[in-house]
């Protein structure tokens, strides 16, 4: 065992490397890019984009609404009420609305009339919902 301390390979031995046949056709270039050649990549260009101002506004909207923690007396008019829940609240705004000018005209003949007897009629003003800017603020 002297000399080499590991066996020498024949060149026979060697992996044999498969050459790949190559087709002219299908063969992959690099792609040219000036005039006459390939497309460019398609690019994200909607930040350059000018969107309607609609939707800006209900894509900002939506964002602050993300953000912003609402009340629960102010969030519950985010959302629409179904047709059962919005007919019974309809008949309940009913006994609050104002009265229009006829009724109003007549029960104030009412009370005209019963204090010229000198009669005192306790008729009470209809409970009615404040609305209005005036009243809100």
């Amino acid at each position: 065992m002297a000399g080499t301390k590991f066996p020498v390979r024949a060149t026979a031995e060697k992996k044999k490397t498969l050459e790949k046949v190559q087709n002219s056709w299908f063969e992959k270039r690099p792609e040219q890019f000036g005039i006459g050649g390939a497309l460019y990549p398609k690019k994200d260009l909607h930040i350059f984009f000018k969107w309607p101002k609609y939707v800006r506004l209900q894509r900002q909207r939506r964002i602050l609404n993300q953000w912003l923690k609402a009340p629960p007396a102010l969030n519950q008019f985010t959302k629409t009420l179904d047709k059962n829940m919005a007919s019974s609240l309809f008949k309940m705004l009913i006994k609050y609305r104002p009265d229009d000018k006829a009724t109003k005209k007549e029960r104030l003949l009412k009370k005209a009339q019963a204090k010229a007897k000198g009669k005192t009629i306790e008729s009470k003003n209809p409970i009615v919902v404040k609305y209005g800017i005036n009243h809100v603020t």
